[in-house]
């Protein structure tokens, strides 16, 4: 059986091991989490280089791709200094090609809604999920997205994927070395809640990006809102739920009750491809259409 761990800086509560099956090889997908430890962390990928298929990094982030610009992150990159064998993947190749998906996935599956509540998202940071951004763009949304807000605590909003790009080329060089829990919880932060620029989320039809930075700041009213988000436990789905979300959209699969990180997945098919690299944004592609894999549609509240 193959083998694909994904070590998270986060809460070890979301901690969860499932076997399934993909295009007929059986594989151990499993989530540790080490409540925003980051050495702990580096010393369990230390502790299982060379015995599994594939890691992934969880709760962090390598760094940015924004476009095609690539932007490390080197407190997180300290993580992963002691693996030498495994390949080991944060999930930026998923996030640019099933998250790319989100958006005609919408149109497909409730036009309607979308018609009469209007082409509105408002995306938690547009620069770490370009693959989320330019789905939304591409489709005629009008976009607003937190960055600033949410990331750096500067309450302006940016509207555009050239904004987006600009402050990623002006910041990131800076922002790269700061230590990451400066600009995204950790551990028992992620359970936390600081509701804040409700207006903007009241705008919003559609709130799209990261769940933790969703579920962190959005209002206790989200009547009649559409979450796209990426990974979900139980608990979480309940959340939205008591808040009013219409709709939740998981870019990843929902297995056995909740949806993992595209880390998660992304570490799954390097596992089952055999090939023992980082695969290619082709092989991503090939693989996932082989696996029909799309988001997941849940109506929460009718």
């Amino acid at each position: 059986m193959k083998r694909a761990v994904s070590i998270s800086i986060g809460s070890s509560k979301r901690n969860k091991a499932v076997e399934i099956t993909l295009l007929g090889e059986r594989v151990s997908i499993e989530r540790i989490g080490t409540d925003g430890d980051m050495e702990a962390a580096a010393l369990k990928y230390k502790e299982l280089d060379g015995k599994v298929d594939a890691f992934g990094v969880g709760g962090a982030d390598l760094g940015l791709l924004v476009d095609d610009k690539w932007y490390p992150l080197y407190s997180v990159n300290k993580m992963v200094r002691f693996i030498q064998k495994t390949p080991v993947v944060d999930g930026t190749g998923l996030k640019n090609t099933l998250e790319n998906k989100s958006a005609p996935f919408l149109e497909a599956k409730i036009p309607d809604y979308l018609n009469q509540h209007g082409r509105k998202a408002f995306i938690m940071t547009g620069a770490d999920r370009w693959g989320l951004t330019t789905s939304f763009v591409n489709a005629g949304y009008e976009c607003i997205f937190g960055d600033l807000m949410f990331s750096l605590g500067i309450p302006i909003p940016l509207r555009t994927t050239r904004q987006l790009k600009t402050l990623a080329a002006l910041l990131m060089p800076i922002a790269g070395r700061l230590p990451f829990e400066w600009v995204y919880p950790t551990g028992e932060k992620q359970e936390e809640r600081k509701p804040k620029h409700e207006k903007l989320f009241h705008w919003a039809t559609v709130v799209a990006g990261d769940c933790h930075y969703i579920k962190r700041y959005m209002p206790d009213d989200m009547q009649g809102k559409v979450v796209v988000t990426n990974t979900t436990t139980p608990e979480d789905v309940a959340l939205f739920k008591r808040c009013g979300v219409k709709y939740l959209v998981t870019t990843t699969p929902v297995l056995e009750g909740r949806s993992f990180g595209t880390n998660m997945m992304e570490a799954a098919l390097i596992a089952i491809s055999g090939k023992g690299r980082v695969l290619t944004r082709a092989e991503y592609d090939e693989l996932l259409s082989a696996l029909n894999f799309e988001p997941t549609l849940q109506e929460l509240n009718e």
